[in-house]
């Protein structure tokens, strides 16, 4: 029976509601046993009481000491009372319970000096009692001092058990603490501390509930092939080796996160009915030396039993980081070690006929060249942000359990979700279904898709914020100076909405549709830059350069990135000239020395703050020209909170320009 099957017939019995026997309940029932042992009695009498040389003295003389005990290892007398005593007098009543003894206990560190204290006490209360009665003869005085009189015994033992077990208890906590993480270590069912270095890949087989299959996995057409491929050949063998190829040994899913990568490694576990291993690249990384190396070696050999397989490894770069990178060199010797381990295990001395690598990670360029080497990882596929009709699709695959109403439009809202993953996209569609099921709604319908857009672009509405009425009027101008830039612009993105109401941490929002592109030209980019400066560009038109507020400081930012990028990394200055300082290889991110001289850099400076000033004069120009509109406009969105592209056009009339087949959004 496979290790899974194994584990959910456990899973099955635990739910069953029966309690299963665990040696850990034995050790801490013994240790309670042991505790219990030391620090309380088990005859069933309590704790005898502490009392004070006075106390003593007056029972003594009340003739209620049955006798007392000396016990040298605790340095204190045990008082022992007349049962009779005990039960009569009502001065004893808190030790009724207590008849065998000792019911109480004085401190006392010399038996020498506690016996003449006591014969002292008992001779001065004879020698009183003689001398108020002179008809006492000597005997009758005898008689007397023996009715004062108990025996009084010296207890010289010593406890053994209880200070062995004084001894013993750091011990047994100092294993405890060696125990309890091994315990959490075992890494599955009857591991124990010596399985540690067993592999923690889950495994997949025509057994598994997997349900999951290439339909489900919309967008990632050229991906698909090539795991289709990959997954023939398992089923296939011979049609490939007969003309004398063979099948790729790894494939490597490299792109953005939400994109599939993991949803497609789970289609190929669905479709491949064959033994499918899933597993982390942190399942290999351990703090115990030479532990990665065995789970490595521990999951080709159980993959090589069980061939044709695959071996699925998400977030690889965990143990799979360019080597030498540190430079503390002990810190990852063990990361380093797991992965020469799993590049000998890939393509070593030894094959692996039938085994073939899936793996997955957003951060290629981290990856150690050996790994990425032909005969390891012998295709990269780049799963890339889906496209217009990817979008499209991947609606069509999330929305099929969810009720919506006929007015919603997929294909325009995978216009609206431009530059989304299909993770947001999934995201988008449970979204909006919580919305309409919060309404109390039967169907989802095309607002609650807006909403859900404008929840995960922006943040949660936060309508109970106080603004007052001139920050109120301050936003307005702000986003209305974003909304006209952009609508009289020829290469900036048309609105789509502007809104003035709180969300996250923006105080206002604007949604664009801009045009879906590959490459973007010098002017595109200026255009946008200008419609960047826009909101403060209002501000400044409308109240004046003094009465500007701090709400561009993330349009300021944004805009001084672009203007760095085109001059530094696309070549868009005249002085600087056609260079480019950006490093796609990420090496640069670990190095304190720029690529360019002081000299240049005073210079990208003063081109990035040329471009910023001039880009901000051409979106004053503009809103100069238009200024009755934008105080319209202003005006409007103050009364309404949020306007759309129709509202514009009232103002502006229609947009000269031809509109952009695709959208995207984004936040002033």
């Amino acid at each position: 029976m496979p290790k899974e099957d194994k584990n959910s017939l456990k899973n099955k019995g635990s739910k069953s509601g029966k309690v299963k026997f665990n040696l850990s309940w034995l050790y801490l029932i013994l240790g309670c046993v042991l505790l219990a042992a030391y620090f309380f009695n088990f005859d069933g009498a309590s704790a005898p009481t502490e009392i004070n040389n006075l106390q003593f003295q007056e029972m003594v003389l009340g003739k209620d000491v049955e006798k007392v005990v000396f016990v040298k290892s605790d340095e204190h007398v045990n008082v022992f009372l007349k049962g009779k005593s005990v039960e009569t007098k009502e001065r004893y009543k808190e030790v009724k319970d207590n008849l065998k003894g000792p019911q109480y206990f004085i401190a006392q560190n010399d038996y020498k000096a506690f016996n003449d204290d006591l014969n002292r006490m008992i001779d001065e209360e004879v020698a009183s009692l003689i001398a108020s009665d002179t008809n006492l003869s000597a005997a009758d005085a005898k008689n007397l001092r023996q009715q004062y009189a108990f025996p009084i015994t010296q207890d010289n033992s010593k406890n053994w058990g209880g200070e062995i077990l004084l001894w013993l208890l750091p011990f047994i906590f100092i294993l405890l603490l060696f125990y309890l993480p091994f315990r959490s270590m075992r890494g599955g069912a009857g591991g124990g501390m010596f399985n540690i270095g067993k592999s923690k890949a889950q495994l997949f087989d025509e057994k598994s509930n997997l349900n999951i299959s290439f339909k489900d996995v919309a967008g990632l057409e050229g991906a698909k092939e090539e795991v289709e491929e990959v997954v023939d050949f398992l089923k296939n063998p011979k049609k490939y080796t007969e003309l004398g190829g063979r099948i790729p040994k790894g494939v490597l899913l490299v792109g953005p996160p939400g994109t599939g990568k993991t949803l497609l490694a789970r289609a190929v576990a669905g479709e491949a009915k064959v033994p499918f291993f899933s597993l982390s690249g942190s399942d290999f990384v351990e703090m115990f030396v030479g532990v990665g190396a065995s789970r490595v070696r521990d999951l080709f050999k159980t993959a090589k039993e069980k061939a044709p397989c695959i071996i699925f490894i998400d977030e690889i770069d965990a143990v799979g980081r360019a080597r030498g990178r540190n430079a503390i060199s002990g810190s990852n010797d063990e990361r380093e070690s797991t992965l020469n381990q799993l590049l000998t295990e890939m393509d070593g001395f030894s094959s692996n006929t039938g085994v073939i690598i899936l793996a997955a990670t957003n951060r290629a360029d981290v990856l150690d060249r050996a790994l990425l080497r032909a005969g390891r990882f012998d295709r990269q596929i780049h799963v890339e942000l889906p496209s217009l009709p990817e979008r499209k699709d991947i609606f069509g695959v999330h929305v099929r359990k969810l009720k919506i109403d006929t007015d919603v439009d997929l294909e325009y809202f995978a216009k609206l979700t431009s530059g989304f993953s299909g993770a947001d996209i999934a995201n988008v569609c449970n979204e909006a279904a919580l919305i309409a099921a919060r309404h109390s709604k039967k169907m989802i319908q095309k607002e609650d898709f807006h909403s859900a857009i404008d929840r995960i672009i922006g943040g949660l509405e936060r309508r109970t914020s106080i603004i007052s009425p001139e920050e109120k009027r301050s936003i307005a101008v702000h986003e209305s100076g974003h909304a006209t830039v952009s609508w009289l612009l020829k290469n900036a993105s048309p609105l789509q909405k502007v809104t003035i109401v709180p969300r996250g941490v923006a105080l206002g929002a604007a949604w664009y549709l801009p045009e879906e592109r590959h490459i973007t030209t010098r002017e595109q980019l200026y255009d946008e830059l200008c419609v960047l400066l826009g909101g403060r560009a209002a501000e400044e038109v409308v109240f004046g350069e003094m009465k500007a507020g701090t709400g561009a400081q993330n349009d300021l930012e944004r805009a001084t990135k672009q203007a760095y990028a085109m001059v530094a990394v696309y070549g868009f200055s005249n002085k600087i000239g056609n260079v480019s300082y950006y490093d796609s290889t990420g090496q640069s991110d670990y190095s304190f020395n720029r690529p360019y001289s002081e000299k240049t850099a005073e210079e990208i400076d003063n081109e990035v703050r040329e471009l910023t000033d001039s880009a901000i004069k051409r979106a004053k120009q503009i809103l100069l020209d238009n200024r009755e509109n934008l105080v319209t406009l202003a005006n409007w969105l103050v009364e309404r909170e949020v306007l759309y592209a129709e509202d514009l056009e009232k103002i502006y009339g229609e947009r000269k320009f031809e509109s952009a087949p695709s959208q995207e959004n984004d936040l002033q």
